[in-house]
């Protein structure tokens, strides 16, 4: 056999043994995708010890491949949600995340310092103490750029390996000391979610209000205060034992009923303007309307507002949801759509059918991958990580490499969501397939060419210390951003869980969160919140890292 089918043959080995290693599981945490790098440690020994030949450049090829494959595929699944993240409420949690990050960069900085550990070695330390793989690739990247040799690049994937366990173990530890410190009742914070949620939820709420104000009667729908902001949407009108889908300029009378749609604070606001809340029902059931979920994938109206489409005044219907990438949206006139937006019609179902014939409505469509969009916005991503740029204070040039470049292209073009003919929403079973494909060919690799020096490393060298380095790192953060949430952020506690979990990027700490009380949803929602964030800084961190500590020699 060549060189190259040893190779890839070898990566499948470690791909099915790491795989394997990761599916085991103790009270909900494993080693998850983390198994690979450790299934690579012990073929990449077997492999040392039998002096069997690899080929570097296919190996070299296949890591950088997988890493931009990871990146690029995360950058397009938390796009839409990303900068929707960093408003409203979820700046907080954010600010908090991001201190996190912070004080780990510096911890590793003094560590690095005070104890004269080898840059490579201290980078590969921060990121398996974070368990974050796509920071690996990242620091490996830069550490080339600046002209590492291999074998320095190579210590930091052993360091990386020697740190990950401690990574996984440790959060779930300052989870439990947090409780215990602060004495916490878990079903109390459940419940204290529970009555807090209606107004931080971020799906959107309903209600009917019956119309009360005498100065609103024989106005226009659209000129009546708190239904022009954009924020609340009305989506049913009831006249006596008439439902009807009401139009910008119908005119309204005391005693009509109304079927608003929006976010719960809104709604509040509108509701004190209007009238009451009443209990009454304005479903459709059992009347000629309906509400459908439509799909918008004609790429006619994809990039055009909703205003321009004229629904209301041309079919008699109302958008009284969207939803795009799972976050729910009040459609405003001004809004544009996207492929892939999910809308809730409201209307008579033969202008439904119309509406959805417009909109396209194509689920097939849903699934299929388009390829252009990908390796345009990969090669784009490249080409942008491999641009020089300079920040004050900074004494090389920064570049965000294969890691950063795929990345925040992807979170751009996710944001957008198309241009033309070219749509990047891609199928949540796709973008996982790529996303997993990824991780383990970067993992493997990773492991393959660290396995020949590790067990030497951990039992006779330093590997040791490096596991001590890589739990200060991990706790030290952890418990300081935990305190000041908890005792000056007055954070819930499932939702200090769930962004600790978020913070670190470590679902398995998310599954130990959500198990703390299964019925509340409050450290999942934390988590989403910050993860796009943290998953940026935690790529962009080694490289800040590497240019202001290395000392060329």
């Amino acid at each position: 056999m060549s060189d190259v089918a040893i190779s890839v043959s070898l990566l499948a080995l470690v791909a099915v043994l790491g795989l394997w290693l990761g599916g085991f599981e103790f009270k909900g945490v494993g080693l998850g995708i983390g198994g690979v790098l450790f299934g690579g440690l012990f073929v990449g020994h077997f492999v040392h010890q039998n002096g069997i030949a690899l080929d570097l450049h296919t190996l070299h090829f296949v890591q950088e491949f997988g890493l931009i494959l990871f990146v690029y595929s995360i950058g397009i699944q938390v796009g839409p949600g990303f900068f929707a993240s960093l408003r409203s409420t979820g700046l907080k949690l954010n600010g908090f995340a991001a201190l996190l990050v912070l004080l780990g960069c510096a911890v590793a900085a003094a560590l690095h310092k005070l104890f004269d550990v080898p840059l490579p070695v201290i980078l590969g330390i921060f990121s398996g103490a974070v368990t974050n793989t796509p920071s690996l690739g990242a620091g490996q990247q830069i550490l080339t750029d600046l002209g590492s040799s291999v074998a320095s690049v190579s210590s930091m994937g052993m360091a990386y390996a020697m740190a990950y366990p401690f990574g996984i173990c440790g959060i779930l530890l300052s989870m439990w000391l947090i409780r215990l410190f602060f004495r916490i009742n878990v079903d109390q914070e459940a419940r204290a979610f529970d009555e807090q949620s209606g107004l931080s939820r971020t799906s959107l709420a309903t209600m009917n209000v019956a119309l009360r104000n005498v100065n609103l009667s024989g106005l226009a729908l659209q000129d009546v205060p708190g239904l022009t902001a954009g924020q609340v949407i009305c989506s049913r009108m009831k006249r006596g034992d008439t439902l009807t889908v009401p139009r910008p300029h119908t005119t309204l009378q005391v005693g009509d009923l109304l079927h608003l749609v929006g976010e719960p604070q809104a709604l509040r606001s509108a509701q004190l303007v209007i009238g009451e809340e009443v209990e009454a029902s304005l479903s459709t059931h059992g009347t000629d309307m309906r509400v459908e979920r439509i799909v918008v994938t004609n790429v006619k109206v994809i990039g055009k507002r909703i205003s321009d489409l004229a629904l209301t005044q041309t079919y008699d219907v109302v958008i009284s949801r969207l939803n795009r990438a799972g976050i729910e949206l009040v459609p405003t006139a001004q809004t544009s759509l996207q492929f892939g937006d999910i809308l809730n019609i409201v209307g008579m179902p033969d202008a439904i059918e119309v509406v959805a014939g417009l909109m396209g409505n194509s689920k097939p469509k849903l699934q299929q991958v388009h390829m252009l969009p990908v390796f345009l916005g990969i090669g784009l991503g490249v080409l942008l990580g491999s641009l020089p740029f300079y920040l004050p204070g900074i004494p090389g040039a920064l570049k965000l490499g294969l890691a950063g470049g795929p990345l925040v292209v992807a979170l751009i073009v996710s944001r957008i969501g198309s241009i033309g003919r070219l749509h990047w929403f891609m199928p949540p079973s796709a973008n996982l397939a790529l996303r997993e494909l990824g991780i383990v060919l970067f993992l493997s690799v990773v492991g393959l060419k660290s396995g020949g020096q590790f067990l030497d490393t951990l039992l006779q060298g330093p590997g040791a210390t490096w596991l001590m380095y890589g739990a200060l790192i991990t706790l030290l953060p952890l418990m300081i951003v935990g305190v000041l949430a908890r005792a000056f952020g007055h954070t819930n506690y499932l939702t200090l869980c769930g962004l600790l979990a978020g913070s670190m990027t470590d679902p398995p700490a998310l599954a130990f969160a959500n198990a703390l009380h299964p019925s509340n949803g409050a450290a999942a929602l934390a988590y989403v919140t910050v993860y796009p964030l943290v998953m940026f800084m935690r790529i962009v961190a080694p490289q800040l890292l590497a240019l202001m500590l290395w000392v060329p020699g």
